[in-house]
Formats: C-alpha cells, structure tokens, sequence
C-alpha cells in the first residue's frame, strides 16, 4: 500500500462546529468497509454504483431543506474528490431509498451536482489501487433559510461553500475502501 503520504485531515473537523444530526444507514454502518454496491463500476471496478440508503433524525428548528454529500479527502488530489452531492431535499424528507443517486428517486426538487467523475449522479468508491483505505464520508447537511442560491450547473465546491454559509446542522457517516 501506499502508506508514504500522512492521511489527510477529516474535512469536517476543519469547519465551524454545527450541531450533529444522527446518520444511519442499511447499506453499512459507521467505520465498515464500503460494501461493493456503493463501488464504482468503471476504471478497472467492478461495484454496483449504487447509493446507500441513508436515514438522518435531530435537525433543529429552521431546516428549510437538506443537502447530502460523499466525499472522499484521502484522494490523492489537494482538494480531495466528491463522489456525490445532493441539494435541495425538502425539510420533510427524512431518509432515501439506495439507488437514489441515479436520480430515479429524488424527493420533488432535489437535484444534483456534477460529481468528479463528470456526472450528475453518485459515483461510487474508487481508490487507486494499492493505495491505503480511503475514507467516504456521507454527510447530511440541514440548511435553514431560503434554498441554496445554486442549481445543477453549481461545482462542487460552489455548493459546498453555500452548503456551508446556510448549513444549521450535520452529521456524518463514514465507510472505507480499498483495492489491492
């Protein structure tokens, strides 16, 4: 493994302190290896490419919507790689369906950005081979106020800096992957 690079710091850590939101999922638990449906299937993978389902409880008063992320800072880029990013899910919704991230079940007015792949969908784990475990962290953002002031021509790092001006809460859960 390539272990001659220090990992990179968890992004979230980096960030103003907001207060958690619970997140859970049915597709793997918190620390687990990333099953291989959420692994991408191109570039040598041979995963499913499929999101996880995801259930988030706790966001204060004020949520006016919700916006999900999957990133991946263990990338060997200086920004990291975003997998997937969601916005504008209604304040009601709770949970998604796995499979969501191929846009065929988006709760009315959601939409997503353009991952690092290229795509407007989720893409899944893909570490280069060799490399030490990488860190996919799912994040459930609640935003309060108006609706983000992007739309599906946003990059992901516009949304995640507007996510981050309106973000009133967040709660992370993590998984890991490699390829030998």
């Amino acid at each position: 493994m390539n272990l001659d690079r220090p990992e990179h710091p968890d992004p979230y850590s980096l960030l103003p302190s907001v207060p958690p939101l619970q997140v859970s999922s049915d597709s793997f638990s918190d620390g687990d290896t990333l099953p291989e449906a959420q692994v991408f299937d191109d570039w040598g993978m041979s995963g499913a490419n499929t999101s996880p389902q995801l259930s988030w409880s706790g966001a204060p008063e004020g949520t006016t919507s919700y916006a999900i992320t999957c990133f991946d800072p263990d990338a060997p880029t200086p920004s990291g790689f975003w997998h997937w990013l969601l916005i504008g899910i209604p304040a009601g919704t709770t949970s998604l369906p796995a499979g969501a991230g191929d846009g065929s079940d988006l709760p009315p007015g959601a939409f997503q950005i353009r991952n690092d792949f290229g795509a407007q969908a989720y893409g899944g784990a893909a570490p280069p081979a060799g490399d030490r475990p990488h860190r996919y962290m799912f994040a459930v953002h609640a935003i309060g106020g108006d609706a983000l002031p992007i739309d599906d021509t946003a990059s992901a790092a516009a949304a995640a800096f507007n996510i981050g001006g309106q973000q009133l809460a967040r709660g992370v859960i993590t998984a890991t992957y490699a390829v030998s």
